[in-house]
């Protein structure tokens, strides 16, 4: 279970900026939304094929910024008789893209409506991005957003908050940032960040409001 982790002296550094992650703090995506249908209801075998065959290691790759034809066939070379499984990451990845996270999104539009500045670092592919960009307008509402995939880099590599700080020229010590993932947690910490670790908006609520944002 996600806990906060709030780090850093807040009396010393007035927070005004707000680093996201998207998935899975504002956007719900899941390869089991795709998948599950596929399996027939068997969740076991489901797992272990999201667990071995598209592995998250895998998809980690294609964040980074490895192209999506690239992956599926080295993929279908290990494991042909998943073939048509594996091209189904690519051709119908949509269909593990639902709906906004709806009372994370109403958070953000309090940061927008009290002047917060908003950023976002999401490890995403830069290929799949597009879509849901078109799909969710709040993602406008960001001054600039960071994607893995566009960097060929991915989150925990501490580079890619690297590039972040010298992209945007925020202030980690005045900087929350928020991801779902703990091993993103622990490698933004050393950068000064104070960081919360997502577990759903009511606590993400509870933490900007105690840092003063909202």
């Amino acid at each position: 279970m996600p806990v906060s982790d709030c780090t850093g002296a807040h009396a010393a550094t007035r927070m005004d900026t707000v680093l996201f992650d998207l998935g899975g703090v504002l956007v719900d995506w899941n390869p089991r939304y795709l998948y599950r249908p596929l399996f027939g209801g068997d969740d076991e075998a489901m797992e272990h094929f999201l667990a071995t065959v598209c592995a998250p290691e895998w998809n980690h790759e294609m964040d980074a910024g490895k192209p999506f034809a690239v992956a599926v066939a080295e993929r279908q070379r290990l494991f042909p008789e998943h073939a048509q499984l594996i091209a189904l990451w690519k051709d119908g990845w949509e269909q593990m893209l639902r709906e906004s996270i709806a009372d994370s999104v109403a958070v953000l539009a309090e940061l927008r409506q009290r002047g917060r500045r908003l950023l976002a670092l999401t490890n995403w592919s830069a290929e799949t991005f597009p879509i849901a960009r078109a799909r969710f307008p709040f993602l406008d509402w960001f001054e600039d957003i960071v994607v893995s995939g566009a960097v060929a880099l991915a989150k925990p590599d501490r580079r890619i908050f690297e590039l972040t700080i010298a992209r945007t020229g925020l202030d980690p010590a005045a900087t929350v940032y928020i991801d779902d993932n703990l091993p993103n947690i622990q490698a933004a910490r050393p950068f000064g960040f104070h960081t919360v670790h997502f577990a759903n908006p009511a606590q993400l609520r509870a933490e900007l409001a105690r840092l003063e944002l909202i």
